[in-house]
């Protein structure tokens, strides 16, 4: 009787095995080939926009580029979603501009699917206009900046998921 319950443990430790094998093997996901020079460009791409965007003095167009959750970071504070960010401080201060350029715009993109990271440094000139109500004359800013962003491919689409931005006076070279 020892002898044939052993074989029927073996039996049933030996049906456990091979089904849990054949479950581990259903639940291994397919692997897809990425071009991640291809998703590299579609990444920049979205940050392009974005950047137009500013520069053609519209949030026009950009909240399709955010994903309803983002989140702002600029110059040490937090802005909020991006929604907020638009309508309380980006769109407003648009307003107050009579151009915005970027120069010697740099972007790093690293891809990690189904996640981007990006880091751009450039040099931004405000055009700033004059403001009676607030005493202010016309002038012109310009700061180097550095901005971060992090993406996510949602529906086949880079979403910006997060972005922080700070700018700093530039400095004078001592040469």
């Amino acid at each position: 009787m020892n002898t044939y319950l052993k074989s029927i443990g073996l039996v049933a430790v030996t049906l456990l095995a091979f089904t849990s094998c054949k479950e581990q093997e259903q639940k291994v996901e397919e692997v897809v080939a990425v071009d991640v020079s291809a998703e590299k460009e579609a990444v920049a791409a979205v940050m392009k926009s974005y950047k137009d965007a500013v520069q053609a003095l519209t949030t026009e167009g950009t909240k399709e580029l955010f994903t309803d959750e983002a989140t702002i970071f600029e110059s040490g504070g937090s802005e909020g979603t991006y929604e907020t960010y638009e309508s309380h401080h980006l769109g407003p201060e648009l307003k107050a501009f009579d151009s915005f350029t970027f120069s010697d715009y740099t972007i790093d993109v690293k891809v990690d699917m189904p996640y981007a990271f990006t880091t751009e440094t450039y040099i931004f000139t405000i055009g700033l206009k004059a403001n009676e109500e607030k005493g202010r004359k016309a002038r012109t800013i310009k700061k180097k900046g550095v901005a971060t962003a992090d993406l996510k491919k949602i529906d086949g689409k880079w979403k910006i998921t997060k972005t922080h931005s700070s700018s700093r006076d530039i400095r004078k070279s001592s040469h």
